[in-house]
């Protein structure tokens, strides 16, 4: 399954991504999804904050793993920060570093990036077979 969504720079537009996420992913366990969820929300919310253009967003599950791109087409380098606990923001990267299998950044050209991350889908274990 693969699915992509393009989004305005409004703020509105992180809600929209949430939504987007979910619903791509009804057949994956609430944990799963809860875990994806905050995570679009975060990418989302930094292609808000720290760029000046639209974004889109792409939902891959192939297997045991869920991918998801955010792709905007700002020059800016993401930046993991390391924020006071009295400062209100910051945390978006480390927060995806905590919960994914793994992240990245690819740079797509001089005008844009894709940030993305993956979240391993455990796969259900099947009921022993008895011989009758």
């Amino acid at each position: 399954m693969r699915q992509t969504r393009s989004f305005p720079e409004q703020p509105q537009s992180v809600t929209a991504a949430r939504r987007f996420a979910t619903d791509a992913l009804r057949d994956v366990s609430p944990e799963i999804t809860a875990t994806v969820e905050l995570l679009v929300s975060e990418l989302a919310t930094n292609c808000i904050r720290h760029t000046d253009s639209s974004f889109d967003l792409t939902i891959i599950q192939a297997g045991p793993e869920i991918r998801v791109e955010a792709t905007d087409y700002d020059a800016g380098k993401p930046t993991m920060r390391s924020p006071e606990p009295t400062e209100p923001s910051g945390r978006g990267l480390r927060i995806v570093d905590a919960l994914a299998a793994a992240w990245g950044v690819e740079h797509r050209s001089a005008q844009g990036k894709t940030v993305w991350f993956t979240v391993a889908v455990p796969v259900p274990e099947r009921a022993p077979q008895f011989a009758r």
